[in-house]
């Protein structure tokens, strides 16, 4: 059984017009930031309320510059600068 496509409505993979979000740029690489474990203030704003460390695809960070955010949080983290968990 054959039917016309064009003519269905209700087709399952049929693409509408959509929002398209704006790419995020990393924050490290438009400016001289340098991302230093010492800095907790900045080092916060990449950590959720339970203690996880926000993923790229949340924070808009490059592959670069979110491993270095991540070795920078977990060195915080065992200095003691930064809790393990938030409560």
């Amino acid at each position: 059984m054959a039917f016309n496509r064009e003519n269905r409505s209700d087709a399952p993979f049929r693409k509408r017009g959509g929002f398209h979000r704006k790419r995020k740029v990393c924050v490290f690489c438009g400016k001289d930031n340098a991302i230093d474990y010492k800095d907790v203030a900045k080092l916060r704003k990449y950590v959720s309320e339970s203690g996880k460390i926000l993923p790229r695809r949340i924070t808009g960070t490059c592959a670069t510059h979110q491993r270095a955010l991540t070795s920078a949080i977990k060195r915080a983290r065992h200095m003691a600068l930064m809790p393990y968990s938030e409560r």
